[in-house]
This record gives structure tokens, sequence and C-alpha cells, in this order.
């Protein structure tokens, strides 16, 4: 059954709002948020949900941000997996898209949704296959069985939303968070440019710097360091990539957070005090 009016309008509703907060974010220049221990005392890092609903449940759950209102709460990478529609198995991840722009309205300076590679391909229309099945394609069915005749409009209110959202952040201590770092930036130059200056639409495509940020995936020490170098880093946390035990230490700068399996994780960082490499590996917790 196709949602109702009021139900669309409201979803759109949460997108726009959603797209302005991103903009409008305390400590955000450019397309990176920079948290200082006056806006945050204390930041809870996840990894991708792949429109894992039992684990974003458990993150609100457990980021509690209307008890905590120094804690800030970074989500990323909601779009491809989890449950199917079962009339035409699209995809149901939109869903988690839509409550992450709603709780961005609920808490607009507090929640930061980082851009990750998934969201960029629906953006770009960048076509992603996994097991044989087309994600894009399924996502856009399971739209389709949510929203029938406006799943056009629905698609057009979260592109800005995903346009506008940072591309890091930044954290005391040189701590710097992002989706993944681009490959070989030991060997090769990497526009940095983007997480300063006004984005344009080239800039959501393939083979840009926004593409090689958040698709890389090389996590040899030497080019950690380098991409840690260019972006003024001690320490890189990330996701993206698939962790079995729902975190990854791959080199000696970065920590790899991963959400959307039955071992999912986070950190809880303190904006206030420096954490070594180590103790922030300590720091991963277990989800639920």
């Amino acid at each position: 059954m196709v949602a109702s009016i009021e139900y669309i309008e409201r979803v759109i509703g949460y997108f726009e709002k959603a797209a302005e907060a991103n903009l409008e974010t305390p400590g955000r220049t450019g397309n990176l948020v920079e948290l200082t221990p006056e806006l945050a005392d204390e930041v809870m890092i996840t990894g991708d949900l792949h429109g894992n609903r039992r684990n974003f449940n458990l993150i609100k759950r457990t980021a509690a941000l209307a008890q905590n209102p120094g804690r800030h709460l970074v989500l990323q990478e909601a779009c491809h997996g989890g449950p199917t529609y079962p009339e035409s198995g699209g995809c149901m991840s939109h869903t988690v898209l839509e409550d992450i722009a709603r709780l961005k309205t609920e808490f607009p300076d507090r929640v930061h949704f980082i851009l990750g590679n998934h969201e960029l391909a629906e953006l770009a229309d960048y076509p992603i296959q996994k097991n044989k099945q087309m994600l894009n394609l399924l996502f856009r069915l399971g739209m389709q069985q949510m929203y029938g005749p406006a799943t056009d409009r629905v698609r057009e209110a979260f592109s800005p939303f995903l346009r506008s959202a940072p591309l890091a952040l930044r954290l005391p201590h040189g701590v710097f968070i992002s989706h993944s770092i681009p490959e070989k930036c030991d060997e090769r130059h990497f526009d940095a440019s983007i997480f300063s200056r006004e984005l344009e639409d080239i800039d959501f495509f393939e083979r840009t710097g926004i593409f090689e940020l958040v698709w890389g995936r090389d996590y040899r020490e030497e080019n950690a360091c380098a991409f840690a170098e260019l972006v003024g880093a001690r320490l890189l946390i990330n996701g993206h990539e698939p962790c079995p035990q729902g975190y990854n230490a791959p080199n000696s700068i970065q920590v790899i957070i991963d959400c959307c399996g039955a071992t999912a994780t986070y950190l809880l960082l303190p904006t206030d005090r420096e954490l070594s490499h180590a103790e922030t590996v300590e720091q991963v917790q277990k989800l639920g």
C-alpha cells in the first residue's frame, strides 16, 4: 500500500529541514564540521548501517541524545542493504535514511550524517552491484513500493540533504572522521580543497575528489599517514570497510567502525583530552 499524502509530505519536510540544518550546523566551515570542547563534550561515532533498522534503533537508544546534551552523534552509510519489501523485493533502507533526516531535525546541532559512497551513488546514479543484484535498482523499487507516483518528489527532496552532508568532522587533538580515505595519497595528488570550497555538480560524479574520498580502500600505513598529514590529523576514524568483529585497526593511526552486522560497534570519544591510537581502540564498544 502506498503511503498517505500526509506521510509523504512529512518525509519531504524532514529532508528539507535536515538539509538546512546541515548547512547551519555550528562549527561547519565549507564541507567540514569542527567540534570544539565548547560545542561538544563527547562524540559517539558509528559506522556503516546499510539499512540495519535494529542497529539504528540501538544507536539512538545508546546515544540518548535527549538525556546527554553534551553528546554529539556521527552516522554514516544508511543506503543499500537490510530488509526488503515482500511484494517487490525492493530495498527498505530508504526508511533509515529518512529517519536519520528526522533525527537531524530533532537535534540539528548534534547529529552529523557524513557522506558515504552509497549515498554518493544515489546522487550520481553510479551503479553498484553486489551478489549479482543492482543495489540502486532495488533502492528505487523500495521507494516505489512506499511512495508510488510520489517517488520522484521524495528523491528530489533527499538529494539536497545528501549534497549538503558534511564530508568530514574534525575533533580536538587531531581526530579526523570521514567515511574513508583516498588511495595512494603518498604517491599522487588528492584534491583536499573539497573540504573547504563550495562544491559544484561535477564534484559528485566519478573520479572526483569526493569519489576518491568515499570509495578508497587503501589501508597501508604510508597512505594513512600521507592523508593525515594532508588534513592536519593525528588519528583517522572511518567506516566503509566490512569488519567481521565490528571494527578494525589496519595501521597505527586509523580505526574503522562497522555497524551493519551483529557485531556492530561504536566509539565514544571525549573532546577535552587526547587519546593515543591504542587508547582509542580500547574505547571501541559493542552496540547493544
